[in-house]
């Protein structure tokens, strides 16, 4: 077993400690093991923190006090992955408790730490590098797993949709000349994919060396499409999880893997819902039948092998023509069977199903953000890449090309912004390495605004038209257009029926063929969204609030994530939409 010789520590006797190691140089660690007992006695009454390299040539740092004697004890790879709190007695030998000012010790954490982080090229997973580089600039490398045929093409994705962004501005002003040199020596880009089996289809030349290097993984690659091809779902968000798991437990630094999920894995569930992880096997429509009471018959048992080589033969079955309609038919028909409402979160849900029964001792941490929209605050207001979630709809209205449609008018959005989401995932994975609970445990955060910070639908859409009133969108011609009130329907049959009438006795120089695709389009819209504009579930985020607790005043501050802070007509009218329309729409 691997392990890392201990010397020059002073111990009281005797004594048995709970303590982790913590990083403190880019090269060494503070070490104490939470699982032995000294029973040599110390004329020193304090317990001293021993400063050791690397376990690849286990040595101890000789500048050490005087004072201090030499004692040798040998820490194994487990004992390694412990308590980040350097843990005193007094006189009396009581164990001293660590000061709360210090908070979780994120910068302290994080520091020299090696990441490997999925999905780079992601909205989310550029928000967190970004953060990452600014407020941790002593972070070891983080290598960036993206798509590409080779390292030489992984370099391009690197400098075109990470390096040159204008979200790095912040870090361009800051190391100005400087800046290229700077990314170039943090950020290692990795040609591979999550849907490769062998090592995730990284070069040989590199896996040794990630393996060698890397203290934390966080798997940020999903596809996040509603009704996506369910052997495509399958493949990214059910197996993708596991395959990086698989090469997580190569990684013989190890100490944590982080894996970004939704908050909407919990499905059809209602009501306030826990952070809770899922066990293999669960299936939501039986859970839901037995609350509500109407439990009656037998429920088919969610196999995921069984659904895997269901999807594989369908896949084959049928023609190229016929595929991919058919294969998002049955994505939404085997998620709405076992208590899911789409693709998305079904296949989100079983890939933490099987995370949770691969992990063996492996730590890990579960951030389920809700609907992730533009930055609050970091690097600035209003960065958004993409059309999220919500931007089809405000959208849409604020163009005049929604009248109505169908919402919950006393139901929520639940929105959180990237920023949030980011500081979110920094604090947990610092708290994990911290944490004087099991270290191979699984932890799970709502990152969501829905119990404590409602965004009501009715609110929404009055926040959308006061903004376009304001500031309204401009045809082609240059014209600003003019909205009123979105009009809510309780039903998406009543959505579709209002449609076509608008459809039927619209006047003007629009063609027939635009108002039908027009009509269409907004049908298609009211359908995937339904799950959504009528949910009635709100995540519970105790253990995030609980996170937010441990953070010091400081730490608040510059990773700061409590939902509870947004004024929603503020982020609305003058920080998303704002965002939406410099970033996406060009400032139209």
């Amino acid at each position: 077993m691997e392990a890392l010789f201990l010397e020059s520590i002073s111990l009281p006797s005797p004594i048995k400690l709970n303590a982790q190691p913590y990083h403190c140089t880019r090269s060494a660690n503070w070490c104490f093991s939470s699982h032995y007992n000294v029973s040599t006695a110390s004329k020193n009454n304090k317990l001293k923190p021993v400063c050791c390299l690397n376990s690849e040539n286990a040595r101890s740092v000789k500048a050490l006090p005087s004072h201090v004697e030499g004692l040798s004890y040998v820490l194994t790879k487990e004992d390694m992955m412990t308590l980040n709190n350097v843990a005193e007695r007094d006189t009396t030998g009581k164990l001293m408790e660590k000061d709360s000012s210090d908070g979780i010790g994120i910068v302290k954490c994080l520091s020299g730490k090696v990441l490997f982080i999925t999905g780079a090229t992601g909205f989310l997973a550029k928000v967190l590098v970004e953060k990452i580089l600014r407020t941790i600039p002593d972070v070891g490398k983080i290598y960036l797993l993206i798509q590409a045929k080779d390292n030489e093409a992984a370099l391009d994705r690197l400098k075109n949709e990470i390096i040159n962004k204008e979200l790095f501005k912040c870090l361009q002003q800051t190391h100005g000349r400087f800046y290229q040199a700077f990314m170039s020596t943090k950020l290692i880009p990795v040609a591979g994919n999550v849907c490769e089996s062998s090592d995730l289809g990284i070069h040989p030349s590199l896996v040794n060396e990630i393996a060698s290097e890397v203290d934390i993984i966080i798997n940020s690659a999903a596809t996040t499409t509603f009704d996506e091809r369910y052997d495509v779902a399958l493949d990214i968000n059910t197996k993708g999880p596991s395959r990086l798991l698989s090469f997580a437990k190569k990684c013989n630094k190890l100490r944590l893997f982080m894996h970004v999920s939704t908050a909407y894995v919990n499905g059809k569930r209602e009501g306030r819902i826990l952070e809770k992880p899922f066990s293999i096997g669960d299936n939501l429509a039986k859970e839901i039948a037995r609350k509500s009471k109407t439990h009656s018959g037998s429920y088919q048992m969610l196999d995921i092998e069984a659904e895997l080589k269901m999807a594989l033969n369908a896949r084959e079955s049928f023609g190229d023509d016929e595929a991919t309609q058919k294969m998002k038919e049955m994505g939404l028909e085997r998620a709405r069977n076992f208590g899911w409402d789409d693709t998305y979160e079904f296949t989100k849900a079983m890939g933490e199903m099987l995370l949770n029964k691969t992990r063996g001792d492996t730590p890990v941490v579960i951030v389920r953000p809700s609907i992730i929209e533009g930055t609050y605050k970091e690097p600035y207001p209003g960065w958004i890449e993409g059309f999220r979630m919500l931007d089809p709809l405000v959208l849409w209205h604020g163009r005049g090309r929604l009248t109505g449609f169908p919402v919950d008018s006393n139901g929520v959005f639940d929105v959180v912004p990237a920023d949030m989401v980011v500081n979110a995932m920094v604090a947990a994975a610092s708290s994990k390495l911290s944490s004087m609970r099991l270290r191979s445990g699984i932890d799970v955060y709502h990152v969501a605004s829905s119990a404590v910070n409602p965004l009501g639908t009715e609110d929404l859409f009055g926040f959308s038209l006061e903004h376009f009133k304001t500031f309204p969108y401009k045809n082609s011609k240059g014209m600003p257009t003019n909205i009123e009130k979105l009009k809510l329907f309780n039903s998406v049959e009543d959505f579709n029926s209002h449609i076509e009438g608008v459809g039927e006795t619209s006047t003007g120089s629009t063609s027939q063929r635009f108002k039908k695709k027009l009509i269409e389009q907004s049908k298609h819209l009211a359908k995937i969204y339904q799950p959504y504009t009528f949910y009635k579930g709100r995540f519970d985020n105790t253990n995030t609030q609980k996170l937010i607790d441990k953070m010091s005043e400081e730490e608040r501050k510059s990773f700061g994530f409590d939902v509870r802070s947004i004024d929603w007509k503020d982020y609305i009218c003058y920080t998303h939409l704002p965002g939406l329309r410099r970033n996406v729409l060009m400032g139209r």
